[in-house]
């Protein structure tokens, strides 16, 4: 089973393209990433500045998935006009549920293994926002410059997917502020656990954590599968993107390295598990 994580940044092309991102850009993205099971965090659903495309859907087909689902953290465009989710709105919409949503943004996880049942838990958010560094839109080369902006944190969710084939995978994108994340992580872990015992599964979680390398794993039986810089993509620094497990008898992990999509500022994190 090939996995992947990777923080989507909404597919914006670096250097930007003034088009804005495109359907088939992230059709190609995929398609070199190869991956059976493949989670995603900053996607769009049907939001005007990505063309009101259904990403994760685009996702799916380049891979040729069986199943999808898309977990909304905001209803809306994060650093413009949203909302958090209320009890009306769908907790995750996928490619079996009847109905819609809103345009949104948040987290997804399309996968070519049969997906027996899905799951979603909310994780709140920092009261307090940020400084963070981001890309500008207009530069030209390969490398851009950054800009520091004030961030209002959003509400974090996490996504599991339990498959056909023995692994429950869950994805994430935890808050960029430090302690709220590691909280964060410590109640998916024991949702994990949890799903894991209900299931009989074997629980691996994903996501941009927004932690430095080995935060992750300290403390806990959970170990990092691949250890590799994922940000930023111009020339990646730190890690921040990790797939964890706990527990892998009879497995093997191959680490599959990255690929430069030229989309994004976060690098795919990739790897493979195979039985032994």
């Amino acid at each position: 089973m090939r996995i992947t994580s990777w923080n989507l940044l909404h597919g914006l092309q670096i250097p930007p393209n003034p088009a804005g991102p495109s359907a088939s850009a992230l059709r190609q993205a995929i398609a070199e990433i190869a991956s059976d099971v493949i989670a995603v965090q900053e996607v769009d659903y049907r939001l005007p500045r990505t063309g009101l495309l259904n990403q994760i859907s685009e996702i799916a087909a380049a891979m040729s998935a069986t199943d999808w689902a898309f977990a909304p953290s905001v209803i809306g465009t994060p650093g413009e006009k949203w909302r958090k989710p209320n009890a009306n709105d769908p907790k995750y919409f996928s490619n079996n549920s009847i109905g819609d949503l809103a345009g949104s943004y948040g987290i997804a996880i399309a996968s070519n293994i049969p997906v027996v049942k899905w799951q979603r838990l909310d994780l709140g958010r920092s009261v307090i926002g940020m400084p963070l560094v981001v890309p500008t839109d207009s530069e030209t080369n390969s490398r851009p410059k950054l800009r520091a902006i004030y961030v209002h944190d959003e509400p974090r969710v996490a996504l599991a997917a339990t498959l056909q084939n023995g692994f429950t995978v869950i994805n994430t994108h935890l808050s960029f502020a430090p302690g709220v994340n590691l909280a964060q992580l410590r109640r998916l872990k024991k949702w994990a656990d949890q799903i894991s015992r209900e299931t009989n599964t074997i629980p691996i979680i994903l996501g941009d954590l927004n932690l430095p390398k080995d935060f992750p794993t300290i403390g806990s039986k959970w170990k990092s599968l691949v250890s590799q810089n994922t940000y930023p993509s111009w020339g990646a620094k730190i890690q921040f993107d990790y797939i964890l497990a706990k527990e892998l008898t009879g497995y093997k992990v191959i680490d599959r390295k990255t690929v430069s999509t030229g989309m994004s500022d976060h690098l795919p994190l990739r790897a493979e598990l195979i039985r032994t």
